[in-house]
C-alpha cells in the first residue's frame, strides 16, 4: 500500500478521498489554487501545495505543477478524482513517466473510451449493443444533417469528447439542426478543445441507467446499476440504486455487457458504463444500448457504496498498489435502496443559473451522508462547479429510502446563497418519481411545478421580523419592555423584490404580537423555545442584513433600512447585464438592430456552462458595451437598448 498519495482535485471529491486514505493510514497531499487557499480539502490533508491561480487552466489543469508537487512531497501515487485531468490520457502518461502511479485506468483504456464514436465501434466489436447513429469522421454540416435525416428525428447531437451534458443538443425538427450544431460545436470547442460531434437517435422515453464496474487490468466485476434518469440540461440531479423496475434478467444482461466493455480494454480501477434504456414498455433485455464509458470514479458513486457496503476509493487504492480485486462477482450483493441528491448553489427560477456567495450557515441532516467540500464561512467561487454537497440516504426499501431523502432535504440548512434545495424537495415528493415512473424528460415536463418557489406563510414572515429586530434571544431589559404600555415598532423586509412591512408589539421579552398583511401572529417563548401561533418555530439565522428562516427548505429575507429605500428602488430596464462573473463567449447584438423579447443578444460562459442573455423586451440596440473574449464581473453592462423616450424621438425625427 502507498504511504502518501496526492489528490489532483478539489472540493467534495478531494475530501472524500482524504477520508478513506486517512482511515487506511495513508498520508495525503492536497493541491490548491489561489481561490482555494482556505478550502476544506486543504485543511483536511496532511500537506497542501499551491499550484497556481484561480482559473482551472492556471491550477487544476496544470499537469506539470501537479506532478512536481507529488515529487516534492514524496507521494508515490496521484488520485485524479473526477473532472479536471481525471480522463486525460496525456496526464496519465506524464504521471507514469515521472515514476508515479496513476490511481485509475491506463492511458490506453482512457483513449479507447475517450471519443464516443471510436468507443461505440469498439463496443460493437465486443458484442455490446449501441444506439443507432452516425459516428463517422466526416464532419461537414451538410453530411451531418443528411445523417440526421437518415436516422430519423428526433436526434441528439453529442460532442465526441463530451461529458456532463456539454456539447449536447436535442434536435426535434430538421429546420433546427444547423443552429443546434453550431451551438453544440462552440460549447464542445470551449470545454474539450474538440468540436467534432456524433449524431444519435433520440429514444422517446429514455432512462439513463449505468453500471458500476471495477477491473484489475485483466478481469472485471460489476457492482450493479444506478438509475440517473432525473436530469435537467443533461446533468444528473437525483440518482438511485438499484434502478426501479429492474428485473434480474435485465440486471444480468446489463452487468454482463458492462463487464465485457471493461474487459475489452483491459480496464483497471473504477469505471462506469452508461446505457440509454427505452422505458416505454418496461425494462427489456433488447431495450438498452451503450452510450459511453466514464473512465473514472463517478459523482454518484456513494449510492453504489450504500447498497453494496463497498468503499470504492479503498478498492481504487488497493488495486492501484498492486493488490487483487477485493471481491469476486458472486461475493457482491444488493442490500436495500439508496438515493443521492446534488445540492447546488443555483437560482432555479432563473433557469438554474449558477450562483455565488459566502455560505453564512450550513448544516446537514443527522443520519444522512453528506459529501461536501465546503463549510460555513466558505465562498462559492465563480471559477468552479457550484456544488455544495451530495446528500445520500439508504433504506431497506425504495419507499423507505425516498422518505428518508425527503426528510434529509427538509432538515438541511443553507444560508448565504440561493440553492436548489426546494427543487430537490419537490422532486423527492413527486408522485411519478415515487412510483418509479422515471425518464430523462420528467423534470422538463413538470418544470413549472418543480421550480415553483415556496411562498412564506404569515408565521414565517413574523419570525423573520422578530429576528431582524434581534428579539428572539433578548432579555426583558434588552427588549425595552415597560410596565405602562407595550413597546411598538416596525420593520421592513424584502423577499424576491417585494417589500413586506411589519408592525410588532412587544408585550414582554417572551411575548410579541406581529401584524402581517393585516393578520395578527402571536410569538411566545415557552420553556426557552419560541412558538408561532402555538406551533414550534423553525430555526433562524441572521447575517448582517439577511435573515433565513429554515422552513420550506429555507426562506431568505433582506432587512431594509428605511433610509435606503429610495436608493434601492428603480433600476435600468434598458440594460442587459452579466448575471454573474464570466467570459463573454459571443456577442450577437449590433447597434441599430431591432430585437424582439427573448432574442439572444450575447452568450456568457461561466461555471463551465454557456448562458444565453436574452432581450427582456422588444426594442432597438443602442449600444454594445462589450466585445467577445472579455472577462466581466457580475452586473457588468453588456448591451443597452434604446429607452422609450429615445425610440419616440427617433420616430419623430424620421417623420
Amino acid at each position: 500500500m502507498f504511504e502518501t498519495i496526492l489528490i489532483a482535485n478539489r472540493g467534495e471529491i478531494a475530501c472524500r478521498v482524504i477520508d478513506t486514505a486517512r482511515r487506511m493510514g495513508v498520508r495525503t497531499v492536497a493541491v490548491y489554487s489561489d481561490a482555494d487557499r482556505g478550502a476544506r480539502h486543504v485543511a483536511m490533508a496532511d500537506r497542501a501545495v499551491r499550484i497556481g491561480g484561480p482559473a482551472p487552466a492556471e491550477s487544476y489543469l496544470r499537469s506539470d505543477a501537479i506532478i512536481a508537487a507529488a515529487l516534492e512531497t514524496g507521494a508515490q501515487a496521484i488520485h485524479p478524482g473526477y473532472g479536471f485531468l481525471s480522463e486525460n490520457p496525456d496526464f496519465v502518461d506524464a504521471v507514469e513517466a515521472a515514476g508515479l502511479v496513476f490511481i485509475g485506468p491506463s492511458a490506453a483504456a482512457i483513449r479507447a473510451m475517450g471519443l464516443k464514436d471510436a468507443a461505440k465501434a469498439l463496443m460493437e466489436e465486443a458484442g455490446v449493443p449501441v444506439v443507432p447513429g452516425y459516428h463517422g469522421a466526416h464532419q461537414d454540416p451538410e453530411h451531418l444533417a443528411g445523417a440526421a435525416d437518415a436516422i430519423g428525428y428526433p436526434v441528439l447531437i453529442k460532442a465526441v469528447a463530451g461529458g456532463g451534458g456539454k456539447g449536447m443538443r436535442l434536435v426535434e425538427r430538421p429546420g433546427d439542426f444547423a443552429d443546434a450544431l453550431r451551438s453544440a460545436r462552440s460549447e464542445a470547442r470551449t470545454a474539450f478543445g474538440n468540436d467534432a460531434v456524433l449524431i444519435e437517435k433520440f429514444v422517446a422515453k429514455p432512462r439513463h441507467i449505468e453500471v458500476q464496474v471495477f477491473g484489475d487490468g485483466r478481469r472485471a466485476v460489476h457492482l450493479f446499476e444506478r438509475d440517473c434518469s432525473l436530469q435537467r440540461r443533461h446533468q444528473k440531479v437525483i440518482e438511485e440504486a438499484p434502478a426501479p423496475g429492474m428485473t434480474e434478467e435485465m440486471r444480468a444482461a446489463m452487468g454482463q455487457a458492462a463487464v465485457r466493455a471493461a474487459e475489452a480494454i483491459g480496464y483497471a480501477g473504477a469505471g462506469t458504463v452508461e446505457f440509454i434504456v427505452d422505458g416505454s414498455r418496461g425494462l427489456r433485455t433488447d431495450g438498452f444500448w451503450f452510450m459511453e464509458m466514464n473512465t473514472r470514479l463517478q459523482v454518484e458513486h456513494p449510492v453504489t457504496e450504500a447498497i453494496t457496503g463497498v468503499d470504492l476509493v479503498e478498492w481504487q487504492l488497493r488495486v492501484a498498489s498492486g493488490e487483487a480485486l477485493p471481491l469476486q462477482q458472486e461475493d457482491l450483493a444488493i442490500r436495500g435502496h439508496a438515493f443521492e441528491a446534488r445540492l447546488y448553489a443555483e437560482d432555479v427560477p432563473k433557469g438554474f443559473l449558477p450562483a455565488t456567495g459566502r455560505l453564512t450557515h450550513l448544516r446537514f441532516a443527522e443520519g444522512a451522508r453528506a459529501d461536501t467540500g465546503v463549510r460555513a464561512g466558505d465562498e462559492i467561487s465563480p471559477y468552479y462547479d457550484p456544488m455544495i454537497a451530495k446528500i445520500v440516504v439508504q433504506g431497506a426499501t425504495r419507499a423507505g429510502a425516498l422518505r428518508r431523502l425527503s426528510a434529509a432535504l427538509e432538515a438541511t440548512q443553507v444560508a448565504g446563497t440561493v440553492t436548489n434545495l426546494a427543487f430537490l424537495g419537490a422532486l423527492a415528493r413527486h408522485g411519478g418519481f415515487a412510483q418509479g415512473d422515471v425518464d430523462t424528460g420528467l423534470i422538463a415536463r413538470d418544470i413549472d411545478a418543480l421550480a415553483r418557489m415556496p411562498q412564506p406563510r404569515p408565521g414565517e414572515i413574523a419570525l423573520a421580523g422578530l429576528a431582524a429586530l434581534g428579539l428572539l434571544g433578548q432579555s426583558m431589559a434588552e427588549t425595552g419592555f415597560t410596565l405602562w404600555q407595550p413597546m411598538e415598532r416596525g420593520v421592513i423586509l424584502r423577499r424576491e423584490g417585494e417589500e413586506i412591512a411589519l408592525r410588532l408589539r412587544s408585550l414582554s421579552c417572551d411575548a410579541h404580537d406581529v401584524m402581517v398583511a393585516g393578520r395578527p401572529v402571536e410569538a411566545r417563548r415557552v420553556a426557552g423555545r419560541w412558538q408561532i401561533d402555538g406551533e414550534a418555530a423553525p430555526e433562524v439565522a441572521v447575517n448582517g442584513a439577511s435573515v433565513t428562516v429554515f422552513s420550506q427548505y429555507g426562506l431568505g429575507f433582506e432587512i431594509i433600512d428605511p433610509l435606503d429605500r429610495a436608493a434601492a428602488k428603480g433600476g435600468d430596464t434598458d440594460l442587459i447585464a452579466a448575471p454573474m462573473p464570466g467570459l463573454v463567449k459571443e456577442v450577437l447584438a449590433r447597434p441599430g438592430q431591432a430585437v424582439a423579447e427573448g432574442d439572444r443578444l450575447a452568450v456568457l460562459e461561466a461555471m463551465k456552462m454557456e448562458h444565453a442573455l436574452l432581450a427582456a423586451r422588444d426594442g432597438i440596440v443602442a449600444e454594445v458595451l462589450v466585445e467577445a473574449g472579455a472577462q466581466v464581473e457580475a452586473g457588468a453592462a453588456l448591451v443597452r437598448l434604446e429607452g422609450q423616450a429615445e425610440a419616440k424621438d427617433g420616430e419623430a425625427d424620421s417623420a
